[in-house]
């Protein structure tokens, strides 16, 4: 084939960060080929917007944590092979696995089992450099060509054989800079005078069930001592019945928005935000939010995780400067009482808000914010691999 046929591609993405990355390499595709182009798959809301039909709900692979993930193991080989077959019989040009690696990465091994020679590109790197550095060797053994967010990355797979290229983090092009908080407060009914808290549980329901019971409590302690305090909680579709269940009886004021227009309006309407760390906390960062982030996981899931885990800090911006710019309350510091004076001084003092904006505007500098978007570089390597192939 060449480029001036139409191309299909096979892409996965396994939770909804993935999705929202996998929705922008898409668009970018498209706008490399003039719409030339197929896609099929595995994805979430925000790539079925741009038309595409996912072959199952992502809900089903939306977990973290080895116990989290144990009682879900048959349901997860199911969505493999049913990802693998559908992947040997439609034939595409090219394979795209996106994150979610415990997913995603038995999707890959079973296609280099069965002697697949479609292209595999995977689209994000494994944190080899914060724990697990096998997995280096692993990935190569099984994809064809590695889409890497960081610039310090290449170096840990290409001594392993495997083709790595730095595309950007895809933070870069998200709209959390230009949201309008003032129109939601219209819309919601939020008075000016409340002080609004932005309250993130995260996509995956383990992340929810163990995060909202701690947030609620902290959000009692601040109800105490902000007398007209709001919650906004931005959601997802793999929980949002839950959050919206869960939260029906909190002690203050809440407004549960989703979408991506409204959680960037939300961003621009909150005074401080607390949030499950993960990629939410760089959005945050760049919608110039003063934020704390939080993370719980069950006891074995962290106990393995202290042992095994190399690095200082969760939050990259705090990882690349190697010094808090963003409060990190995670595992047995993940408590009510913490989070709540970690956001009143957020909520009260000035300055601090301002240092946290400041410094986390710098680190945003470290990862491309302010060139190419990631998007079309990884769009450009993808054709050239089909191109390559044809």
């Amino acid at each position: 084939m060449t480029l001036n046929d139409e191309i299909t591609i096979f892409i996965v993405a396994g939770e909804p960060s993935g999705d929202l990355l996998a929705s922008r390499l898409m668009a970018a595709l498209e706008r490399a080929t003039d719409k030339k182009i197929c896609f099929v798959g595995v994805g979430g809301e925000t790539m079925k917007k741009c038309g595409f039909d996912s072959l199952f709900d992502i809900s089903d692979l939306a977990i973290m944590g080895l116990a989290e993930v144990i009682p879900r193991i048959p349901l997860v080989l199911k969505r493999v092979k049913q990802t693998v077959d559908e992947i040997i019989k439609l034939e595409p040009d090219v394979v795209i696995t996106v994150d979610s690696w415990g997913f995603t990465g038995r999707v890959n091994k079973s296609l280099q089992k069965k002697g697949s020679k479609i292209p595999r590109i995977h689209y994000v790197a494994p944190q080899v450099w914060a724990w697990r550095a096998n997995r280096a060797t692993k990935m190569a053994g099984v994809v064809n060509h590695l889409l890497a967010l960081l610039p310090n990355e290449p170096e840990y797979f290409e001594p392993h054989g495997l083709p790595t290229t730095h595309v950007g983090h895809p933070i870069v092009e998200c709209r959390a800079a230009f949201g309008n908080g003032e129109e939601l407060r219209k819309r919601c009914d939020i008075s000016k005078n409340a002080t609004v808290l932005c309250v993130l549980p995260g996509s995956r329901h383990n992340e929810t069930k163990r995060l909202l019971p701690v947030f609620q409590k902290a959000v009692d302690i601040l109800s105490k001592r902000f007398k007209n305090l709001h919650v906004i909680i931005p959601t997802v579709p793999t929980v949002a019945g839950e959050v919206i269940r869960k939260t029906a009886e909190w002690s203050v004021p809440i407004t549960v928005v989703s979408g991506e227009k409204d959680r960037y309006d939300a961003f621009a309407a909150s005074d401080a935000a607390m949030a499950a760390s993960g990629t939410v906390a760089l959005e945050l960062a760049i919608a110039k939010v003063p934020h704390v982030i939080a993370y719980k996981l069950s006891f074995i899931t962290a106990f393995l995780a202290k042992k095994l885990v190399k690095i200082r800090f969760a939050n990259l911006l705090n990882l690349f400067t190697d010094k808090e710019i963003i409060p990190e309350l995670l595992l047995d510091n993940c408590t009510p009482e913490k989070l709540a004076n970690e956001v009143e001084n957020l909520l009260k003092d000035k300055k601090i808000r301002e240092e946290q904006i400041q410094e986390a505007t710098k680190a945003l500098a470290i990862l491309g914010h302010d060139k190419k978007l990631p998007s079309d570089n990884a769009a450009n390597v993808v054709l050239d691999i089909i191109e390559k192939r044809s």
